[in-house]
């Protein structure tokens, strides 16, 4: 170890050992020729984090000079750290973590890949916000196309509280859990991203226009996210019924939801003519 905490050995082998298990398509890169050694080649991490080949090389070698702040980070992100990843990253090289001061945004292309594999599943993935970040095609059977819709607009709970108290998820029990979970998981993300300026005013705009949504956020409730039933009279499907999974990423703490019909049922037939309709 230097004087500055900066283990160059230890850092050297962990951004190889890193690099190695990567595949390029995992962060948008073409598979290309035959490679003589797994994972991506150095001038690709290099590329993905906005430095100099050299400079990469020389850190892999254990003969860099101390890494900045900015150049971790760039790593971290081109080698698609988890979160306790990336602060060990800083500790090896002698740098306090940055602080998590908002949600990740950022759509990894595994997880692109990953959404838009579920062909017969709608699927789609939100941050701590439950800002909508992805979607694949059956889901916007749901959702409508978001591609034509405001980033700023595509959140699901500012969906939830802006339509009538008459409507389907304030009348079914089932679905009035997953809105009081969803609120109980919003303040999680309330609590531990004070400084995010997203989270903040959607709070803020939800208290000061929803009756509903202020008294569930008085309540104080913090929970974690657990499946609910979810029945849907669709006005062009029919009637649906299907397991809402909720599933934490947590390198990430975005939540990618599914949509799980029973096997062999009709809501089941339903979603595999859809998969046909749009993959045809």
């Amino acid at each position: 170890m230097t004087s500055s905490g900066l283990r160059r050995d230890e850092l050297a082998a962990f951004l190889r050992t890193r690099r190695a298990r990567l595949r390029p398509a995992e962060v948008g890169l073409p598979e290309g020729e035959r490679r003589r050694t797994p994972g991506l080649r150095r001038q690709e991490v290099a590329q993905l984090a906005g430095m100099s080949i050299d400079y990469y090389i020389r850190l892999e070698q254990g003969r860099g000079p101390h890494p900045s702040r900015q150049v971790l980070a760039a790593m971290a992100r081109a080698l698609l750290l988890s979160r306790d990843e990336r602060e060990y990253l800083f500790r090896i090289a002698g740098e306090n973590p940055l602080p998590a001061v908002g949600p990740s945004r950022e759509v990894t292309p595994g997880l692109r890949h990953l959404i838009d594999a579920m062909i017969e599943t709608p699927a789609y993935l939100v941050d701590a916000a439950y800002q909508v970040l992805a979607w694949n095609r059956l889901a916007t059977y749901f959702m409508g196309d978001l591609s034509a819709v405001p980033d700023a607009e595509r959140n699901m709970i500012r969906w939830t509280f802006r339509q009538s108290v008459t409507e389907g998820h304030w009348t079914d029990a089932d679905a009035r859990r997953f809105v009081h979970s969803t609120v109980a998981d919003l303040r999680a993300a309330y609590g531990r991203y004070p400084g995010d300026p997203a989270i903040r005013d959607l709070v803020t705009e939800l208290l000061g226009t929803s009756p509903s949504f202020a008294r569930l956020w008085a309540e104080h409730e913090v929970e974690e996210r657990r499946p609910v039933i979810k029945r849907v009279p669709h006005p062009h499907l029919g009637s649906l019924e299907f397991e809402c999974r909720v599933l934490l990423v947590p390198e990430t703490e975005q939540r990618l939801i599914v949509y799980v019909p029973e096997p062999g049922s009709p809501t089941q037939a339903v979603f595999r003519r859809l998969a046909e309709r749009v993959g045809s």
